[in-house]
């Protein structure tokens, strides 16, 4: 019975040591603030794959871009550096123009034109994220882009010379054919960036700016509702594929939990941000009818050059949201 009672005893050990090793400790990059609504919709998905898969997927979240750099973060998860991140994917259209789908000035203005854009698009992204290694778990959209200054703009002349926070093609070339001077600077270092002169205007939700406080060195918002840009949460398929069937489902049901909820969150943070720039005091509200017709007339020559860029994918996927 005593060897009876050691041989249990050493196989509940062992089976204990199995289950530890079978664990798995995911590290989420993710390049927004912590309180960003992203970022807080990040943190409760995370908590649900570790919750509901009893700690065998345990994830943790960077935000801030404090493991990856949000330029750096998709890279990390295609190569295996960490098996999952968020990351805006329309900052790697210069890789791909099928990235940039979701930044094509004035096509998809409002959320539910976005669903749909972003349903036409879907299959196309799933090929090409499969081609580099990489499965979409969900995507939330980030409120309407609208332009920020630390002057009052009432035409395109007036953007002349500006020096413009870019994050994507889409953004460089807008800066260009407005002739302002396009600045590359990531989500985590805007506030610095406009603080020290580096940046003074940029477009971007309600949400990128009340989060930054950028009323303390800029003073205008436009509405202008040029797009709707997605944050994608995306999985490396070789840990993908090390993940049982059984996990893989629980996972897959907080992904669309977690998509959908994002997108509540979003609608509802519109406001609330737009109000929290005017309490900040900055002078908010709709852009004027001559400066959004100047604006949708680059839209045209933009929207000409990513269909250009994407060729036939691109096209379908215009296709596909207009029918």
């Amino acid at each position: 019975m005593k060897k009876f009672a050691t041989l249990l005893a050493g196989t509940a050990v062992s089976m204990t040591m199995v289950g530890s090793a079978m664990a798995e400790k995911w590290d989420m990059p993710m390049a927004y603030s912590a309180t960003n609504f992203h970022s807080e919709n990040g943190a409760k998905f995370a908590k649900c794959v570790t919750d509901g898969t009893n700690k065998a997927i345990e994830i943790t979240t960077h935000p801030s871009g404090s493991l990856f750099k949000g330029a750096e973060i998709k890279r990390a998860v295609q190569t295996g550096q960490v098996p999952i991140g968020e990351r805006l994917l329309s900052g790697h259209q210069n890789e791909n123009a099928v990235f940039g789908f979701d930044s094509i000035p004035f096509l998809a203005t409002s959320f539910d034109a976005s669903q749909k854009l972003f349903k036409a698009a879907k299959p196309a992204m799933d090929k090409l994220l499969a081609s580099q290694g990489m499965t979409m778990l969900y995507a939330v959209p980030w409120p309407p882009q609208g332009l920020y200054f630390k002057k009052e703009v009432n035409s395109v002349a007036d953007m002349k010379g500006v020096k413009f926070r870019s994050y994507n093609t889409a953004t460089a070339r807008l800066a260009e054919l407005t002739g302002m001077l396009p600045v590359q600077i990531e989500a985590a270092e805007i506030s610095q960036a406009f603080a020290t002169g580096v940046a003074e205007s940029m477009i971007s939700s309600g949400a990128t700016g009340y989060d930054r406080k950028v009323w303390e060195s800029l003073t205008h918002f436009y509405e202008v509702d040029a797009w709707l840009p997605y944050n994608y949460v995306l999985v490396n398929n070789d840990a993908w594929a090390k993940v049982s069937p059984e996990n893989q489902k629980i996972i897959q049901d907080c992904a669309a939990t977690a998509q959908a909820e994002g997108l509540e969150a979003s609608k509802a943070y519109t406001q609330f941000t737009l109000d929290g720039l005017k309490k900040g005091g900055m002078t908010v509200g709709r852009a004027g009818d001559g400066l959004v017709n100047e604006l949708k007339e680059i839209g045209k020559t933009m929207t000409s050059e990513w269909l250009k860029a994407s060729g036939e994918e691109g096209k379908a996927i215009v296709d596909g949201f207009n029918k």
